[in-house]
């Protein structure tokens, strides 16, 4: 019998993502604790990176689903 490949397995998968959930909570736990230098006030913020991280991220995917996207978009008969 063919063995299936490691994420072909439920609960290898399980495991994968219960270690990144643990790796995340381990991180925010540790920005808690570690002095910050800031340059501006609001750097100081608990998890202030992981939050501008993600507005950027979804801005981006925004921007480019409503306006990229009309710029870019081709005719469906373009290289007919």
């Amino acid at each position: 019998m063919k063995e299936g490949r490691f994420f072909d397995q439920p609960h290898n998968v399980k495991r994968l993502l219960m270690g990144f959930y643990i790796f995340l909570v381990l991180l925010i736990v540790v920005d808690l604790f570690f002095p910050k230098h800031p340059v501006v006030p609001w750097e100081g913020y608990p998890s202030f990176y992981g939050a501008y991280g993600f507005v950027a991220y979804v801005t981006i995917v925004v921007a480019s689903n409503y306006i990229l996207r009309k710029l870019l978009k081709r005719k469906e008969d373009y290289y007919d």
